[in-house]
């Protein structure tokens, strides 16, 4: 086997760097577009996640946004103090804090999220629905077997 031969085969090996380069200039490209907005990264996938799921607790945003719950403490708080979010105590749980949306920070997030999926709408745009639902469900499988081999629990055939 010469030293490029695995570059030419269409393994996990070839797969993954193919994957690797989408996301890279996928990730180039949307966060461009996010740049001008005068948002950053984490404040973005916050204001996205409340205007898409509504109001959450504080302890849920994190894992759904993959930010740490020191992360989106100081997250959650600095959107408060620019009069985006709102944090009340929960009716049924008063250690629980629910955030939501002002109409200040739906104001904000709602045209930029509109034109966010615009951006990933036109990445798609050469692919078929079927083939862009054929590679959501083999990226589940693969996320779905990484995150089994990555705790440990052995994963399912």
């Amino acid at each position: 086997m010469d030293k490029n031969s695995w570059k030419r085969s269409a393994g996990p090996v070839h797969c993954w760097l193919v994957w690797m380069k989408a996301f890279q200039s996928a990730s180039k490209y949307l966060y461009a577009g996010l740049a001008e907005t005068g948002l950053c990264d984490s404040d973005f996938r916050i204001l996205e996640a409340l205007l898409n799921k509504g109001p959450l607790p504080v302890n849920t945003i994190g894992p759904k946004v993959n930010l740490t719950p020191g992360s989106i403490s100081v997250a959650v708080d600095r959107l408060f103090d620019k009069g985006l979010v709102n944090r009340v105590e929960s009716a049924e749980d008063r250690r629980v804090r629910l955030v939501s949306l002002t109409p200040k920070g739906k104001e904000l997030i709602a045209p930029i999220f509109r034109k966010h999926a615009d951006e990933i709408g036109r990445m798609f745009a050469d692919a078929t629905p079927k083939e862009v639902r054929s590679l959501e469900t083999i990226l589940k499988k693969i996320g779905k077997r990484a995150e089994s081999l990555g705790s440990g629990i052995k994963p399912r055939s």
